[in-house]
């Protein structure tokens, strides 16, 4: 790599995405650099989104007492101070865990604003000046923020987006979330776990279109049972905030008006791509702040590549991370098989969803023929311990071959027993695999055995 450059590769972004790159490049003996504006490393991820809200979640679950499955109403009621210092302690401890990687790997962390001088400079603002460093390669992992309602301003008390949740100084009695997508769902089931009362409003039918739809059945149906009121087919005209209280007033284009303490907004994110100055090294976004990225996750400048969520889909931590380290191996010519065709999905709704593969609709859109083998918790020892007796786990086999096609799961432990299938599934493996295999007793992994039978069972009786 050439001298002139103050690094081989600089990061603007030390999420996931950066944070794999530059570790990745590290160890091929690369000289690199992350940008972050924020005093602490690690993000979106770390600071604003995936941490703090699975974070939230569990501290909700864990303060209130109670397993949100059992069909009790909660008998303590934690306050926002309980549940936010235990999120600022876990935020702290992660960015400790992202800085001590980046220090034992020599990458140097540069703090400010990152943003193009030329396609090879990348500018640090800070409030004490700027300064420039070179890189022969860059890597764009910036993340995305959430976007806000067209036309109202935020006052982080009333009208808030998912950010406003971190800052809250009190936990509503009322709460009215428009967006019926992952970051609506998932605080609606929190917030009624914490006692309050919940109205999510979608102009969609049906929420998470993309899930297998016995487990979004499921889901409701357990969120209706914690008393969330779902408008589905709704769309909201305007929102305002009211005196006294104040309260968020929501009208809705079917003429319906909503009052409650707090509104959360979580329709959308928007990459965080607009402080970048992109013309200056001859790149663009689209009008959602996306770059568009190869296969290699290179940009239309060949030693620019942007990874992570600021490309859009799949927009998960787990996979910005893998399209970081695959970006660096391609940025400097190293080997690197593509991203895998099957990465699972993650809900943390309460229950929680995963899924990995193909749900049934799709195949019956795609014409290929399958069985699907369920099992649930309420039949599985491991269930009945944790007390969760409406968990549901869902394996799709190919009926010819019985190949495993998708795996779909709802309740306590499914974006961990997911992996299982996600193996199996990743592997070619099939229905005989788990009618020949043993798993530890008493676990929900039990329910992988117990599907495979009852879709085993299934064959059978449509061959006899």
């Amino acid at each position: 790599m050439s001298d002139s450059f103050t690094y081989d590769l600089v990061c603007i972004g030390s999420g996931p995405a950066g944070q794999r790159a530059a570790v990745q490049a590290a160890k091929l003996g690369k000289r690199v650099a992350v940008v972050d504006e924020r005093r602490l490393v690690g993000g979106c991820c770390v600071h604003t989104g995936t941490i703090p809200s699975k974070t939230f979640r569990h501290a909700a679950i864990s303060l209130v007492g109670l397993h949100p499955q059992s069909g009790h109403h909660p008998t303590r009621h934690p306050t926002s101070e309980a549940l936010l210092s235990r999120v600022d302690e876990v935020v702290r401890r992660e960015s400790d865990v992202v800085s001590n990687q980046l220090w034992r790997n020599n990458v140097d962390v540069l703090g400010g604003r990152g943003e193009f001088a030329d396609p090879h400079t990348v500018a640090i603002v800070t409030q004490e000046g700027t300064r420039t460093v070179t890189a022969a390669k860059i890597l764009v992992a910036v993340g995305t923020r959430p976007a806000g309602p067209p036309g109202v301003t935020l006052d982080q008390d009333v009208i808030i987006t998912s950010r406003g949740i971190l800052n809250m100084e009190s936990l509503p009695k009322t709460l009215v979330v428009v967006g019926g997508g992952v970051i609506g769902i998932e605080y609606a089931s929190i917030f009624a776990t914490l006692g309050v009362r919940v109205t999510l409003i979608d102009r969609r039918d049906r929420p998470l279109e993309f899930l297998d739809r016995e487990i979004v059945d499921e889901l409701i149906h357990q969120m209706r049972e914690n008393n969330v009121e779902f408008l589905f087919g709704e769309a909201v005209e305007s929102l305002s905030t009211s005196e006294p209280g104040p309260r968020g007033c929501v009208v809705l284009e079917s003429g319906k008006q909503l009052a409650a303490d707090m509104v959360l907004y979580a329709i959308g994110r928007q990459g965080a791509t607009d402080t970048l100055n992109l013309e200056a090294a001859g790149l663009d976004a689209d009008k959602r702040g996306r770059m568009s990225v190869d296969e290699h996750y290179r940009t239309s400048v060949p030693h620019i590549f942007a990874a992570g969520d600021a490309i859009g889909f799949p927009s998960l931590a787990a996979t910005s991370a893998e399209q970081g380290r695959l970006a660096a191996l391609h940025a400097f010519g190293k080997p690197a098989k593509p991203m895998p065709d099957h990465f699972p999905i993650g809900i943390y709704s309460i229950p929680e969803i995963s899924m990995v593969g193909m749900p049934e609709h799709e195949l019956t859109a795609q014409k290929i023929p399958y069985v699907s083998g369920l099992a649930r918790y309420r039949e599985i020892a491991r269930g009945q311990i944790l007390g969760d007796n409406t968990g549901l786990y869902k394996m799709l086999f190919h009926r010819d071959d019985k190949r495993l096609l998708g795996v779909h799961a709802i309740g306590t432990g499914a974006t961990e027993i997911i992996h299982i299938g996600q193996a199996v599934l990743a592997l070619g493996g099939g229905l005989d695999y788990f009618l020949e295999a043993v798993f530890n007793y008493p676990t929900l992994a039990e329910c992988l055995k117990v599907a495979a039978l009852n879709a085993h069972n299934k064959l059978a009786a449509s061959q006899a």
